[in-house]
């Protein structure tokens, strides 16, 4: 006879029903074989005694038993483990790799090399370099709550809560649109939005479409890296060009397109990344011009438009483009906060359209109620009441950053005040490696973060890109004492070595 009385378990504090944990639990002895087929349980009286309960819970658990086939109840006879219920076969589990052959757990599937896990892992007292982020404490999350509250209490807000469309939600890609066409020159239509869940998306939805193997995009020898691995995923031939201090050297472009067939060219015309340089005009217009004699797209990456200190903003490549040659990549997670996958890809119709049927594959439609609230956002003037307010703060926070780093550290790094964006391009002296100093900083409770992401191309240049936005002044100058706390150390090793 099977031990029931001091086999089962009963958590009575847990909010699951008794009659569903004794389920679970004698499904797991009929799993492990030790109720093996054809065992007769207990009468639901004697099984109520035995485990202090009231007989319905065992009627109910033998119900619910039954009816997930587990048992069986034959008439004045009793219930039963289901007879011809087979033997689950069960063995030690292995996790092996062989060529980009993953076997784990029971079946084989296929990783991948050039994606890599983004760790968000973050240690109590640690303060980190980034890629050049925006400050989460100055997210206006009064004013979005509010609005989002406004939206949802409207009485037409179930129309929005069902199935909706791929291309994003229609009153947030008129508004977007507009403002676009007002702030950044471009002359679009609702027809030439689609709204996606940050650049990231847009980026990989333009692969997706314009790349297929062994097709060549043109990208920087510095590059923002996650483009990179977006394009080597689709199996592209990456060409990498010079970039200088006027951005991606054009003439190199054109040098490679009289030699082959050139599909695309990715940039991120207004703050280059890494280096944060701008791409001239003259650059600009050759460009466009070169895209439209060898008829390749150009993926305009513009990450972080709003952000420029010393003058107003540089129109995008696509208000230039009358050939619809350019397709052009935003989101509001830069200028509000990450957290809101609010973004857009603007292109011709006919783009736009492929675009959002793939769309709606991997991400069926955006969060409506979300996208109204922004819409309602920008409409309101509220967006750009919050971008002239970090402005501001970003621009000091930027002068004080480069006065330090200068002051402190000027015979160890070398770096040009960059004129926008919220990260500076810092080159460490050849002396000094940052795999040195990645490890010594760990001792000062400073992480440096993938250093190496920043040298694709193995250029061997030994500049990172260090973010300032996301620091107050205080913090700011913690950062830098931490960093000059670790190259003295370091400097200290390579004497005493």
């Amino acid at each position: 006879m099977f031990p029931y009385k001091t086999s089962i378990e009963f958590d009575r504090k847990n909010s699951q029903a008794l009659y569903l944990q004794l389920a679970n639990q004698i499904i797991q002895f009929i799993k492990n074989q030790t109720l093996g087929p054809n065992t007769r349980l207990p009468g639901s009286r004697t099984l109520a005694k035995q485990l202090n309960v009231h007989r319905k819970t065992i009627v109910a658990c033998y119900e619910e038993l039954s009816l997930q086939g587990w048992v069986e109840s034959v008439p004045k006879k009793g219930t039963f483990v289901l007879r011809n219920l087979p033997v689950l076969q069960q063995q030690k589990l292995k996790e092996l790799k062989t060529d980009g052959l993953r076997v784990n757990v029971g079946f084989s599937f296929y990783g991948n090399l050039i994606l890599q896990t983004k760790s968000t892992k973050r240690e109590d007292g640690f303060m980190y370099f980034n890629d050049g982020i925006s400050d989460g404490r100055l997210t206006p999350i009064d004013e979005i709550a509010r609005t989002y509250r406004r939206i949802s209490a409207k009485k037409t807000v179930f129309e929005h809560l069902s199935y909706g469309s791929t291309y994003g939600n229609d009153t947030l890609r008129e508004v977007l649109v507009a403002y676009l066409n007002a702030t950044r020159g471009l002359h679009g239509t609702k027809a030439n939005v689609l709204i996606t869940r940050g650049s990231q998306m847009g980026i990989w939805l333009s692969s997706q479409l314009l790349l297929q193997k062994d097709d060549v995009i043109v990208v920087g020898k510095t590059n923002y890296a996650s483009a990179d691995a977006t394009f080597l995923y689709q199996k592209a031939r990456i060409e990498r060009v010079s970039v200088d201090e006027d951005g991606i050297v054009t003439d190199a472009i054109e040098k490679l397109c009289k030699q082959q067939q050139i599909k695309a060219v990715y940039v991120t015309s207004h703050h280059h990344h890494p280096t944060t340089v701008t791409l001239s005009a003259k650059r600009r217009i050759h460009l466009l011009n070169l895209s439209r004699q060898y008829n390749f797209a150009i993926i305009e990456d513009d990450y972080d438009y709003d952000f420029n200190y010393n003058h107003a903003p540089i129109l995008p490549l696509a208000s230039h483009d009358t050939n619809g040659n350019v397709i052009y990549i935003g989101s509001v997670c830069k200028t509000v906060a990450p957290v809101y996958r609010v973004g857009y890809l603007i292109a011709s119709k006919e783009f736009v359209d492929e675009a959002a049927k793939l769309r709606g594959f991997v991400d069926r439609q955006g969060d409506a109620l979300l996208e109204l609230t922004f819409a309602d956002f920008i409409k309101s003037g509220d967006l750009d009441r919050h971008i002239r307010k970090v402005m501001k703060i970003y621009e000091k926070r930027r002068d004080l950053f480069c006065t330090l780093l200068k002051d402190k550290l000027g015979s160890y790094f070398h770096f040009e005040i960059p004129i926008g964006g919220m990260a500076v391009w810092v080159k460490l002296k050849s002396d000094y490696s940052w795999e040195t100093i990645s490890a010594v900083a760990r001792k000062h409770r400073l992480g440096i973060g993938n250093w190496q992401r920043y040298d694709s191309a193995e250029l061997g240049h030994n500049y990172i890109r260090i973010g300032f936005a996301a620091y107050n002044e205080e913090e700011i100058g913690e950062l830098i004492n931490r960093l000059k706390r670790t190259i003295d150390d370091v400097k200290r090793a390579e004497h005493y070595r």
